[in-house]
C-alpha cells in the first residue's frame, strides 16, 4: 500500500483486492453483466443471473455450505438484524426468550434491544476476564421459551474466537435457533457450517477484501422454515431480502471469497506470526495488558492496554500508524469500550487500549515500524504524566498545584518558579487527551511574568474557543483551571 501512514486497521474494513475490482469492472459498463438477474426474457438478464449464481456457489465454497443455503444481503449488520428479527418474531408463538453477550456487536445488541420494546425477555451473558463465554452459561441461561441464541463468531475488538460448536451443541440439543455474527471470522480462519451445529451466519464482504455494501446471510435448510422476512416488496432471495441484486458487488463479494479461500492456509500462520511479533516489540514497556489472553484469538488481531497513558494522546501521537481505539463502528463516542468493560478492565485502561488489525498487504517491516512507534509514544506520554517520578526540568523545588488525580481522566500538574510576586518559570505534567495536553502546554508558555492575583489568564471557555477545543471537554479545562488556582492557594507558602 503506498502511504506516508501504515494502515493497521483491517479489522474495521480492508482495501478491494485488485482482483476483486477487476471482477466487478466486468459487471458494470455497457459491454459487460450489468443486468438485472430477475430478468431471465432477455440475455442481459440471463447472464446476470449466471455471474449471480457463480458468485453464490463461490461464497457458498468458502463455508462449505450449499449454494441455496446463501442469502446475499447489503452487509453484516443487515444480516445481523434478519437473523435476530426474524427468528424473533417469527417464532413468538412458541417462546420470546433471547440469550446474547454483553460484548456483541451493536448490530445485534441493538435489534436485541429492540425487541425488549416488543414485549421479548434478552439474556445478557457476561465473558470471562478472557472475553470467552463459556457454554455451560449458555447451557444455564436457556429456558422453555429461549427462541434464539445469538453469539459472535470472533469478537470484533479483541479478536476472541468463542466455543462456537459447543455453544451450538447446547442449542440443538434444545431445539433452539443459534445464529452467530462471523464478520471478522469469515476468510480469516476455517469454518465449516457442514460440520459446525450453526442454524445462520452472518458476515460481510468488507472485512475480507470484498467492496463495502455487499454481504450475506448462511441460512441452514432445516432452519429455513424458521426465519422470516423483515422487509417486503420483491421477493428476492427466496423471499427473505427484497431488492434487485447489485451483480457487481454481489460478483465481487464471490471473488473475494475465492481468494480467501486460496489463500487462508498461508495468510492466517503468516499474520498469526506478525501478531506475536507485534506483541513481543511492546510487552517489554510494561504495564501493557493483552486484551484477551488466554483465549483463542483470530491471527491477526491485538488488542493492548497500556497503563499510565491517555488513548486519544496515544493514538494522536502515533501519526505514522493508522490504528483504532476499540470498535470503529462506536469511535464516535467518548465512552471506553463496552467490550473491555465487561473483561472488568477499569475506565482508563479501557480508554487506553488500542487494536492493531493486520491484514493481506502488511509486511514485517509495518510490524517493525509499528513496534518503535508505540514505544516512542508510550514512554513519552507516561514521562510527561503527573504519576511519573519524573520532574521536568527546572520543575524540582518549585511551587506545584495539582488539579484531578489517579484514576481521573484528566490529571495536570503546574510546577512554578517564583521570585517574590511573579512566576519566573513555570513547567507541567498532564495526563489528558490531546486538548487537555495542548491547553495545559499554553498555560505553561503563559504563566511567566503573571503575578499572583492575576496569575489565571482568562477563562477555560476563553481557552476552548482559542484552541479549538469542543464542548464536550470543556470540563477537561476547568481541571487545568484547578491546578492553576491550587498554585496560587499554595503560593503564601513560600513568601
Amino acid at each position: 500500500m503506498q502511504s506516508d501512514v501504515i494502515y493497521l486497521d483491517y479489522a474495521a474494513t480492508t482495501p478491494v483486492d485488485p482482483a476483486v475490482v477487476r471482477a466487478m469492472t466486468t459487471c458494470m459498463g455497457p459491454d459487460g453483466d450489468f443486468g438485472n438477474s430477475g430478468s431471465a426474457t432477455h440475455v442481459f438478464g440471463r447472464r446476470a443471473a449466471v455471474r449471480v449464481d457463480e458468485a453464490r456457489a463461490q461464497v457458498a465454497a468458502l463455508l462449505s455450505a450449499q449454494p441455496d443455503e446463501i442469502i446475499f444481503t447489503s452487509g453484516a449488520t443487515e444480516s445481523n438484524n434478519l437473523a435476530v428479527l426474524g427468528i424473533a418474531r417469527s417464532n413468538g408463538d412458541r417462546g420470546r426468550h433471547i440469550v446474547t453477550s454483553r460484548t456483541e456487536h451493536k448490530a445485534v445488541l441493538d435489534p436485541c434491544k429492540r425487541l425488549e420494546k416488543e414485549g421479548f425477555s434478552v439474556t445478557y451473558l457476561t465473558p470471562d476476564r478472557s472475553g470467552r463465554i463459556d457454554p455451560e452459561a449458555v447451557q444455564a441461561a436457556v429456558r422453555p421459551d429461549t427462541i434464539l441464541v445469538s453469539i459472535m463468531f470472533a469478537n470484533n475488538e479483541i479478536g476472541v474466537i468463542q466455543d462456537v460448536g459447543g455453544i451450538g451443541a447446547i442449542c440443538r440439543k434444545r431445539g433452539i435457533t443459534f445464529h452467530t455474527d462471523a464478520a471478522q471470522a469469515v476468510g480469516k480462519i476455517p469454518i465449516d457450517v457442514s460440520t459446525l451445529p450453526v442454524d445462520i451466519l452472518s458476515f460481510t464482504g468488507h472485512k475480507l477484501y470484498g467492496p463495502k455494501g455487499a454481504g450475506a446471510l448462511y441460512v441452514n435448510h432445516s432452519a429455513r422454515p424458521r426465519l422470516h422476512a423483515v422487509t417486503f416488496g420483491g421477493g428476492q432471495e427466496r423471499g427473505l431480502r427484497p431488492g434487485t441484486l447489485a451483480t457487481h458487488q454481489v460478483v465481487g463479494l464471490g471473488e473475494a471469497c475465492a481468494l480467501a479461500r486460496e489463500l487462508l492456509p498461508a495468510e492466517a500462520p503468516r499474520l498469526g506470526a506478525f501478531r506475536d511479533r507485534l506483541w513481543a516489540g511492546i510487552a517489554g514497556l510494561g504495564g501493557v495488558h493483552l486484551n484477551g489472553e488466554g483465549a483463542s484469538r483470530l491471527p491477526a488481531v491485538l488488542n493492548v492496554s497500556f497503563e499510565g497513558v491517555e488513548g486519544e494522546s496515544l493514538v494522536m501521537g502515533l501519526a505514522e500508524l493508522a490504528i483504532s481505539t476499540g470498535s470503529a463502528c462506536n469511535s464516535a463516542s467518548a465512552e471506553p469500550s463496552y467490550v473491555l468493560r465487561a473483561l472488568g478492565r477499569d475506565t482508563q485502561l479501557a480508554q487506553s487500549s488500542l487494536r492493531f488489525s493486520l491484514g493481506r498487504f502488511t509486511s514485517e517491516a509495518d510490524v517493525d515500524t509499528a513496534i518503535a512507534a508505540v514505544n516512542r509514544e508510550v514512554r513519552r506520554l507516561r514521562s510527561l504524566s503527573p504519576a511519573s517520578t519524573e520532574v521536568p526540568s527546572g520543575g524540582d523545588g518549585a511551587l506545584h498545584g495539582e488539579g484531578g488525580g489517579p484514576g481521573q481522566d484528566t490529571w495536570i500538574r503546574f510546577h512554578l518558579t517564583v521570585a517574590g510576586d511573579v512566576v519566573k518559570d513555570a513547567r507541567f505534567q498532564a495526563y489528558g487527551c490531546p486538548h487537555t495536553l495542548a491547553v495545559a502546554a499554553w498555560m505553561a508558555k503563559a504563566l511567566p511574568g503573571r503575578r499572583r492575583e492575576a496569575l489565571q489568564p482568562g477563562t477555560p471557555a476563553e481557552w476552548a474557543a482559542e484552541h479549538g477545543v469542543p464542548v464536550e471537554k470543556l470540563g477537561r479545562l476547568l481541571v487545568i483551571e484547578d491546578a492553576v488556582q491550587a498554585c496560587v492557594r499554595r503560593w503564601p507558602e513560600r513568601a
